[in-house]
């Protein structure tokens, strides 16, 4: 981040995308945690099913890896039905075009880009994988920063959505 003028400018862009919060984060601040994918595998109907989904997403040592060549991430907060997904794919694109060459996003949750994921993806352009699909800890991470996250006692509880653009 060049300085506070910049920061202020991709938090307009955020708030217009419906995103409820925004909060910029040290990379290091990232807690990325080997069990996690093991949720997806043993726990979502998604795993090996979608392009953007484990066994085809970075592992855990990987992202490690990935995260040293950036700076900060936003972390974004959603509390309503809205693809997050697809927010910070908008705010990555937006910042990219800002000169943040390196910009990318992580969303939540499986992709749903397509109904059925081809063999091989027809929407690269704007398919992200989701922070958990890559070995973050969204819960602990989330928490650490002072953001509402719980797990969902039924399906009628408060939805609290997350997701990550990382920035050089």
């Amino acid at each position: 981040m060049k300085d506070k003028n910049e920061l202020d400018k991709i938090i307009k862009i955020v708030k217009k995308t419906g995103a409820t919060d925004i909060k910029l984060l040290d990379r290091r601040s990232i807690i990325i945690s080997e069990w996690v994918r093991m949720k997806c595998q043993f726990g979502c109907s998604g795993y090996g099913h979608g392009l953007m989904c484990p066994p085809y997403t970075p592992t855990p040592e990987q992202t490690r890896r990935i995260l040293t060549y950036y700076n900060y991430a936003l972390l974004v907060h959603v509390d309503e039905m809205i693809n997050v997904s697809k927010i910070v794919f908008k705010i990555e694109e937006e910042i990219f075009f800002d000169g943040y060459y390196k910009a990318f996003s992580m969303g939540a949750g499986p992709c749903f880009l397509c109904e059925k994921c081809p063999k091989f993806c027809r929407h690269l352009t704007e398919a992200r994988p989701s922070m958990e699909a890559c070995g973050i800890d969204v819960y602990k991470t989330v928490r650490a920063h002072g953001f509402p996250i719980e797990v969902l006692k039924t399906r009628n509880c408060k939805f609290n959505f997350y997701g990550l653009v990382l920035i050089e």
